[in-house]
């Protein structure tokens, strides 16, 4: 057990002690004033009630009639016995009676004590008097129990019930030092959940916490190893070809620009590959500069979109775009401008030839945003895949097969991410891809001359 599960052991022991050892002091008391010969009679209306009424019964019916109603009294149990004692101190049944009883009831019956406990009936031959004794008042639960009994019960009970909510506050705990202890080791995948049981308090509230940690940490470790794993295969093959064009241009000195030629465009590989890394590094690191820049997001798409439709034209595409009006926010432009550009020229790679990349913006009024749709004509992604399309060095199990490193969406949706927006791919009903970005612009959106944005068509 831990140090925590003897504090809160001995903390609620130790109250609950001095609880029980109160109460059994009480009783323990109270016990010694009913022992008390000062005390030996019983006392209240109830007593009083019961010794008039049998003194009744006596004075009405005789003394056969009050021998019965005693002898049926004694029989029952349960019932308070009340005793009638003579002037020469013998008791009507014959039971015993301390000395002590009977002199306290006739001073009390000699007195004008309200209620009366005691009384006295004459007769010609003799002088009655009626009283309760304390032991046999009005139950038959007996005497009270000595003082170790009741200081006993509580000591265990407290005991008991101090050890389980101690382990019941402490278990969990346990759990979470080992569970720390796992995650430290490497072992991301431990979870404490499933051990909190059914709790409902802080404590499991903890432990759900601590697994959404080493959630996340397994899946930001998990995504690390991959990137490193892709970054060298990524690496592998353009190293690989610029050794095989040294080695050429040394072994065939005739075939050197060629093999300079291959070399420069290998280098120019690597220099983008390292540079876009460099990009998703600083992403996600959360380093991306300050938002300083007024910019208009209706011109920047639109820019983006018409040097796309340029060189989609080369290919047998169309680009077309929809939107104007001005939404002029401070941004980091050079990002916002990036992820917009990665995200139209993969549309344009993926688009079927003969078909057009459609490109539009409109305004969401709740919660106060600009939404940016870009649409695709081309086979679209698996929906187990929709979300995965955004992770680094992504490539779909498609028929298509495109240049790039798989960097240019996973930068899009960190730079979208970094300005406070999200950005997410859905499949087309009629075929092809989706992707929606939103960006929350506030109050500072305004159409172009103060009032709603409108909207036009222009493409090849």
């Amino acid at each position: 057990m831990g140090r925590l599960f003897w504090k809160f052991f001995f903390a609620f022991w130790l109250a609950l002690l001095i609880a029980s050892g109160g109460v059994g002091t009480t009783v323990w008391l109270h016990g010694r004033a009913l022992d008390d010969p000062e005390r030996a009679l019983a006392g209240g209306p109830r007593t009083a009630f019961l010794v008039n009424t049998t003194a009744m019964v006596f004075r009405h019916g005789g003394i056969e009639a009050l021998r019965d109603l005693l002898e049926e009294w004694r029989r029952q149990q349960g019932k308070a016995r009340v005793y009638v004692v003579d002037e020469a101190g013998r008791e009507l049944l014959g039971r015993t009676v301390s000395a002590e009883a009977v002199a306290q009831a006739r001073r009390l019956a000699d007195g004008d004590q309200t209620p009366r406990i005691a009384w006295l009936e004459a007769t010609p031959q003799h002088t009655y008097l009626f009283f309760i004794p304390a032991a046999s008042k009005i139950s038959s639960h007996g005497p009270p129990p000595p003082p170790w009994i009741p200081i006993s019960i509580g000591i265990l009970a407290s005991l008991g019930f101090s050890a389980l909510l101690a382990w019941y506050l402490s278990k969990p705990i346990r759990h979470l030092r080992r569970a720390f202890d796992a995650v430290a080791a490497g072992r991301l995948e431990t979870r404490v959940g499933p051990r909190m049981g059914r709790r409902r308090d802080e404590i499991a509230d903890l432990g759900r916490d601590f697994d959404r940690m080493a959630q996340q940490l397994q899946i930001l470790l998990g995504s690390q190893r991959r990137l490193l794993h892709d970054v060298s295969h990524e690496l592998r093959s353009p190293l690989a070809r610029l050794q095989a064009a040294i080695g050429l241009a040394r072994q065939q000195p005739e075939k050197r620009d060629a093999s300079l030629d291959r070399i420069e465009r290998e280098s120019g590989r690597l220099d983008e590959l390292v540079g876009e890394l460099l990009t998703l590094s600083r992403l996600e690191a959360g380093i991306s500069g300050t938002a300083d820049e007024e910019v208009d997001l209706v011109d920047l798409v639109a820019g983006i979109a018409d040097d796309a439709r340029f060189e989609a034209e080369a290919t047998g595409r169309r680009v077309s775009f929809a939107g104007t009006g001005e939404v002029i926010v401070k941004i980091r432009a050079e990002l916002l401008h990036r992820a917009f550009e990665n995200v139209i020229r993969n549309a344009v790679k993926f688009t079927r030839e003969g078909t057009a990349v459609e490109v539009r913006i409109e305004r969401r009024a709740a919660p106060d945003g600009l939404v940016v749709m870009v649409s695709d004509r081309g086979p679209g992604i698996p929906e187990s895949d929709l979300q995965a399309v955004f992770e680094p060095f992504f490539r779909g199990g498609g028929s298509v097969k495109t240049a790039g490193f798989g960097l240019g969406l996973a930068i899009a949706r960190r730079a979208i991410e970094a300005h406070g927006g999200r950005i997410r791919a859905l499949n087309r009903p009629d075929g092809g891809l989706r992707v929606e970005i939103v960006l929350p612009v506030g109050g500072a959106f305004e159409g172009a001359a103060g009032g709603p944005l409108g909207f036009y068509s222009s493409g090849s």
